[in-house]
């Protein structure tokens, strides 16, 4: 088997998004239904870039189980690694939409979710080990056997390039931000990348401030620190550089999956060997189209439509 450009583990859903914008969900009456999930909309966003990825997650055994199975084929993602659990149902996500920045998430994912019973001896290593990114989430280390799993996972493949954690604090999942914190320290002493939000910078090593989260990150191990400050851009530091990215300006419709749309332009843009700047403006335009759309999955944009972007911004710029 061809090695993956993309390995990603961690969580899969169906995402319920409302059609009836600024209002709330008990006065919605239309919904439309999505692939979700942070590590599956990133897996989804390298394979529009053409890059051969695969997610090892697990679904319920149930119609929306089969549902993310057809979708993550449509989408060109790898399914072979998506089983069923016993017990829990497919996770389903609810949002409200009220542009331009309020998007609240309500997750069924209770009392336990399928992605979350992966076991360590169920990983499939030799994918992980080859595979040229490995993308894992915060969230997977919030309960057992998941987190097991992760820890098996990174001393399998070792801390080779690239191996990457993205933060992904969610907070109802965590009994507390120090259980958080303690768990997330531990990982960043297997991973070379690290991608975060100020808040979760602060969860795992403590810092708000970009620049000096970007160093913390750095002292634990990690080659390449990526700091997201929202409306103000994106910071990402190596031992020998530090670049920062103004936001790409565009009408946000919702803001949900620009993360992840991000996180598989970054992974296309390391692969590619680009430099770091070029790697920010790239995932940056990736994540601002996605959050003038409606979705997270299917609104992941092809690389043409990303450097389409950027040729116009260039050419405006003079």
């Amino acid at each position: 088997m061809t090695a993956y450009d993309l390995v990603a583990v961690g969580r899969c859903g169906v995402d319920i998004y409302p059609l009836d914008h600024g209002v709330g969900l008990e006065d919605v009456e239309r919904f439309g239904k999505f692939l979700g999930g942070s590590a599956t909309n990133v897996a989804v966003a390298a394979a529009r870039h053409g890059r051969r990825a695969a997610i090892i997650t697990r679904t319920g055994r149930d119609p929306f189980g089969r549902y993310v199975h057809r979708a993550l084929r449509d989408f060109g993602v790898d399914d072979r690694f998506v089983t069923e659990v016993d017990g829990p149902p497919t996770p389903v996500t609810f949002c409200e939409i009220f542009p331009p920045d309020d998007f609240p998430l309500y997750f069924y994912r209770y009392p336990a979710a399928p992605d979350l019973m992966i076991e360590p001896d169920e990983i499939p290593l030799d994918a992980v080990r080859e595979a040229a990114v490995f993308w894992a989430t915060g969230t997977g280390l919030s309960q057992e056997p998941s987190r097991a799993a992760h820890f098996a996972v990174w001393r399998a493949r070792g801390r080779r390039a690239h191996t990457v954690l993205d933060l992904d604090y969610r907070p109802m999942f965590w009994p507390d931000p120090a259980e958080a914190g303690t768990q997330m320290g531990a990982a960043l002493e297997h991973v070379t990348v690290a991608v975060g939000n100020r808040e979760e910078c602060q969860v795992a090593v403590g810092e708000t401030d970009p620049r000096r989260a970007a160093d913390a990150l750095l002292e634990r191990g990690v080659e390449l620190a990526i700091v997201k400050q929202g409306p103000k851009g994106v910071l990402a530091a190596t031992a020998d550089e530090c670049v920062e990215v103004p936001p790409f300006p565009v009408k946000v419709v919702n803001g949900l999956g620009a993360g992840d749309a991000f996180g598989g332009a970054l992974v296309h843009g390391l692969l590619s060997g680009w430099d770091l700047h070029r790697v920010l403006r790239f995932a940056n335009v990736a994540g601002a189209i996605v959050a003038s759309r409606l979705e997270c999955s299917s609104a992941m944009p092809y690389e043409a439509e990303v450097e389409a972007v950027l040729a116009g911004e260039d050419k405006e710029g003079g």
